[in-house]
């Protein structure tokens, strides 16, 4: 769990649940185009602060420096910190992204006829408070935020130390913008502190209706071991990309590549290569070269070794097989048939995002099928695993899990559904004793 805020105070986590969920009351009952003319104004707001919000930036990363520089904290954590010089363009684009999708709240996901003037409407609302925990990217807070806003949710962000300044000045241009829209309660949004604060939030499941912690495996269960709200980890991305023995190897490089490389701090990276032993001898060279060449440390199994004897590589351990980098480093095994590889991708593997490259197609559609992941993909790059590439405007989080959301989380997994039963007049005794039958009749 990150540290405690540089401005840390003593927060009543309590009543800030509370007066969130009475915004959420509220938001619930906001139109659409109240809720899109809100998030446009703040993606507007965004880029007018945007020196405001890089100067407490550079606050932040200036204080990250030197932890790094004792090794108190990753130069994987650190890439997350830091805003690139486009990075407030980026965010205010993506709150226009979740501003204009459809709208997730009143739509009518299933009709009922259950008997005369007795209709059965099932229809799409909002979970009420989220609170989301996250480490260092300050770009979470907008993302956030703006899926919560646009699903008619109140929100809770606790962001790691490290990004204290930066996660403040986005929040409060974000309340600032809110006071234009008086319809749209500043409690809404609530920025939390401490670690302790945390600790706070997990007794609060009268106020709270889902716990989103980012972070590593540990933290995730511990959230989920000491609450009674129901918590929705965001996944780890022990991630494999499998090159198969009919892959395109100019292909399965590029494939390759960019799992690691593109941006090897993000959790949908590739930690794990895994090639058939039928095509090992000419893919290898040319991978392992284009890797170093980028500053990936390769750590291979015996048989990768042995094939490159020349080649200046680590050897991996049972340990890189479970590992979440995070970095520059890459475990590469031969194996000797596919089935091999989906074993170890079902032994090893966080359930995250999994690729093969292959030009065979029976083989591409068995591991679509048989791969148990969130995201399964063929001849693509692992780091398309993300909510705005998706099309889903951002994300709150990447869900490894199975129940209510899976995979990257936008506004659809903020919301859940409400049954209304609309009659006239009907009791259940009447059909109890027979007087009355049920018709079921689905309608649209």
């Amino acid at each position: 769990m990150s540290g405690d805020s540089p401005t840390a105070a003593v927060t009543d986590v309590a009543s800030l649940a509370h007066s969130a969920r009475e915004a959420s009351r509220k938001l619930a009952l906001l139109p659409d185009q109240t809720r899109k003319s809100a998030l446009l104004a703040i993606a507007d707001a965004l880029e007018r602060n945007g020196a405001r919000i890089l100067a407490a930036n550079a606050k932040d990363c200036a204080a990250a420096e030197k932890l790094l520089s004792t090794g108190e904290m990753t130069q994987a954590l650190f890439s997350r910190l830091h805003i690139k010089p486009n990075g407030i363009a980026e965010m205010a684009a993506r709150v226009r992204e979740v501003a204009n999708l459809p709208d997730p709240l009143g739509k009518r996901l299933a009709v009922s006829e259950l008997d005369k003037d007795l209709l059965l409407h099932k229809e799409s609302c909002p979970l009420g408070v989220i609170a989301v925990v996250f480490e260092s990217r300050p770009e979470v807070v907008p993302q956030v935020a703006s899926l919560a806003l646009k699903s008619g949710n109140a929100v809770l962000l606790k962001g790691g130390s490290e990004a204290a300044h930066c996660n403040e000045s986005i929040v409060a241009v974000w309340r600032e913008t809110l006071y234009g829209f008086p319809d749209v309660p500043q409690e809404s949004i609530h920025l939390l502190q401490s670690r302790s604060d945390v600790l706070g939030l997990l007794s609060l499941e009268g106020e709270i209706d889902l716990l989103i912690p980012r972070g590593s495996k540990e933290f995730v269960a511990y959230m989920e071991q000491n609450s009674r709200i129901p918590v929705l980890g965001h996944g780890e991305g022990i991630n494999h990309v499998f090159v198969d023995r009919a892959a395109d190897l100019d292909k399965a490089v590029r494939v390759s590549l960019d799992s690691k490389i593109q941006y090897p701090a993000a959790c949908n990276s590739a930690e794990t290569l895994l090639v058939h032993q039928d095509i090992a001898a000419a893919f290898l060279p040319k991978i392992v070269r284009e890797l170093q060449a980028a500053g990936v440390e390769v750590r291979g199994c015996p048989r990768v070794l042995g094939l490159l004897p020349d080649v200046k590589l680590a050897p991996a351990t049972d340990r890189d097989w479970s590992t979440e980098y995070s970095g520059l480093v890459l475990s590469v095994k031969i194996v000797n048939t596919l089935e091999q590889a989906l074993d170890h991708i079902h032994k090893y593997g966080s359930k995250h995002t999994e690729c093969i490259v292959t030009e065979d197609q029976a083989v591409a559609e068995r591991f679509l099928q048989e791969v148990d992941a969130a995201g399964v993909f063929h001849n693509a790059s692992t780091r398309f695993a993300d909510g705005y590439r998706y099309g889903l405007g951002a994300e709150v989080g990447i869900s490894n899990g199975k129940l209510h959301a899976r995979g990257p989380m936008g506004i659809e997994g903020l919301t859940t559904y409400k049954y209304k039963l609309r009659g006239n007049g009907h009791i259940v005794s009447e059909y109890s004793s027979g007087l009355r039958n049920f018709k079921h009749k689905p309608i649209g």
